[in-house]
């Protein structure tokens, strides 16, 4: 009982403490990619930040949970695949801004739409604040992370650099991961393992 009493303050802690974290890196990001001016083709690194910002946003006003996990596998797995991300550069010469901008928009609407079927239940670290199927969740069981994908296609084609591209290489290796942390620590739910039966596709219907 005391072992219980122990970790439930122990993962309301961790609940909060995500928050934090996640404001903190949104700062630096915005401190590091806005450009110093606004022209056309720099339109995209605002789309960038406001894909970023949305997360935040959701992440603020959640529901609390402590229900959450205190591994530290998780944690640096989930906060690496946040992290990474925000070391993309911005490009003093755009290649094709307009191509990247239009696919950006793409996932910009794909994660978009998944985090309003999440509401309050949004998330960095795996923790289980209730099972969504509505949405895109009814397609496939990550559409926000193939949103985000989406997103990295459309900047890395906007400002394409060996730095952004090896940035989402390994972006994208810690996405994977999370998927399967995730999907582990929520099977605890038989709701979520009944959920996993009904849509079988991670992120592509049909593929993957």
């Amino acid at each position: 009982m005391s072992v219980v009493l122990q970790t439930v303050p122990l993962r309301r802690l961790a609940d909060r403490a995500e928050q934090v974290i996640a404001a903190s890196l949104y700062l630096w990001l915005c401190l590091r990619l806005l450009p110093h001016t606004f022209p056309p083709e720099h339109f995209y690194p605002l789309m960038v930040l406001l894909s970023e910002g949305m997360v935040l946003l959701f992440l603020l006003i959640r529901r609390r949970t402590d229900k959450i996990s205190v591994n530290a596998r998780d944690w640096i797995v989930a906060f690496g695949g946040t992290i990474a991300p925000l070391l993309v550069v911005n490009s003093e010469t755009a290649f094709l801004p307009q191509a990247g901008l239009v696919v950006l928009m793409i996932g910009f609407v794909l994660h978009v739409g998944a985090k309003l079927a999440l509401r309050r239940s949004m998330g960095v670290v795996p923790a289980d604040r209730g099972v969504k199927t509505l949405g895109l969740y009814g397609f496939v069981r990550h559409p926000m992370y193939l949103g985000y994908m989406i997103v990295h296609i459309g900047f890395l084609v906007a400002a394409p650099s060996l730095w952004n591209a090896a940035v989402y290489a390994v972006t994208w290796a810690l996405l994977v991961g999370r998927i399967f942390l995730e999907e582990q620590f929520l099977s605890a739910n038989a709701d979520y393992r009944a959920y996993c039966v009904k849509v079988r596709y991670r992120l592509i219907p049909g593929v993957l």
